[in-house]
């Protein structure tokens, strides 16, 4: 997996392109939930006469295809390439070569 919980992005397509934040959870191997990124309301109803019906807001995941990477040496969206030394294999940035 390239991303993973923690690292900083930046949405590049939809509704909220431009917009950067953490990655709170990995969902699958194609989904990632961003904090305060692609956020939808939902009306809930009353369910019983102690509850009162609300509007909350909720987080929906995004695709992985629609963030990119922000590297934290050179602060710029990047792709995420991998490199092998040792036995361990290594995130690095693509634009500037170093870790991630």
């Amino acid at each position: 997996m390239k991303l993973k919980k923690g690292d900083e992005v930046k949405v590049i397509r939809g509704k909220d392109k431009g917009k950067t934040g953490k990655i709170e959870r990995v969902v699958s191997k194609t989904k990632v939930l961003i904090a305060n990124v692609n956020q939808y309301k939902k009306h809930l109803k009353r369910r019983s006469e102690k509850q009162q019906s609300k509007i909350i807001t909720i987080t929906k995941p995004l695709s992985i295809y629609n963030v990119s990477l922000i590297c934290p040496a050179c602060k710029l969206p990047t792709r995420v390439g991998f490199r092998v030394e040792g036995d361990q294999k290594i995130r690095i940035c693509k634009k500037c070569e170093k870790t991630v």
